[in-house]
C-alpha cells in the first residue's frame, strides 16, 4: 500500500507550517527531495581578534539578569539580534530581518534573519523553544534559499537565544546535515561568533 504523502499538491505551505507539523524532520524533508543526516559538523571558524567581545559578553550577561525570556520576541531582541548585529560589525555584512522569500506554494514565507556578504549567505531561524521542530523549519528555509539563490552549499542556524544549532545544506547531494553540537550563550559566545563570522566570510 503506498504511503500517504505529508504534503498535498493542491495545498499551500509557509515555512512556519513545517514547524507545526507533527511529523519527523527526515519524513518532511524527503517529500522535498532531501535526506537528513546528523553528525558533528566541521564549521567554518575565523579565529580572528574580536576586539569588542569582552564588553559585548558583559552586556549579554547583564541582559540575562534583567529580561525574562518567556517569549520569542524577548529572546530575539535580547539575545539573537544583538549577536547577529555583532557578527555584522565584524563582517560588514547586510542583515535582513523578516526577509520575504517565495519559491513556490510549498516554499514560501519570511526568514527571521538573513546575513549576506556578496554571494555568501547565512539564514537564522529564531524560536521561543523546541530546537527540533525549529530545525525542520530551518531546513525547509535552507532548501528554499538554495533554490532562489542557486547555492550549492548553504549554512543555517536555529536558535532559542541561549542555545544555537547549525545545519549545512548540500544541494548537489540533496542532503541536509544537522550538527549534533549545541552552542550556549553566554558560555560559548566567543566560539559562536567566530563560527558565525566564519560562515559569512567563507
Amino acid at each position: 500500500m503506498p504511503k500517504i504523502p505529508i504534503l498535498q499538491k493542491d495545498q499551500s505551505y509557509t515555512f512556519h507550517s513545517y514547524f507545526e507539523m507533527p511529523y519527523e524532520s527526515d519524513e518532511i524533508l524527503a517529500e522535498l527531495g532531501y535526506s537528513l543526516s546528523k553528525s558533528r559538523l566541521s564549521l567554518p571558524n575565523k579565529n580572528r581578534p574580536l576586539e569588542r567581545l569582552s564588553d559585548f559578553q558583559q552586556r549579554i550577561e547583564e541582559s540575562l539578569l534583567l529580561v525574562n525570556l518567556s517569549s520569542e520576541t524577548a529572546r530575539r531582541e535580547t539575545l539573537v539580534a544583538p549577536v547577529l548585529l555583532e557578527v555584522a560589525h565584524y563582517c560588514q555584512c547586510q542583515v535582513r530581518i523578516e526577509y520575504p522569500l517565495t519559491v513556490n506554494n510549498w516554499l514560501k514565507g519570511n526568514l527571521d534573519y538573513l546575513l549576506r556578504l556578496k554571494s555568501s549567505l547565512l539564514v537564522v531561524e529564531a524560536k521561543k523553544d523546541d530546537l527540533t521542530r525549529g530545525f525542520t523549519q530551518l531546513a525547509v528555509e535552507m532548501i528554499a534559499l538554495a533554490q532562489a539563490e542557486d547555492q550549492d552549499v548553504l549554512y543555517g542556524a536555529v536558535t532559542i537565544g541561549d542555545a544555537w544549532r547549525f545545519g549545512k545544506l548540500d544541494s548537489k547531494q540533496q542532503q541536509i546535515n544537522q550538527d549534533i553540537a549545541l552552542y550556549r550563550v553566554p558560555d560559548d559566545l566567543e566560539v559562536l561568533i567566530q563560527i558565525l563570522v566564519g560562515i559569512v566570510e567563507r
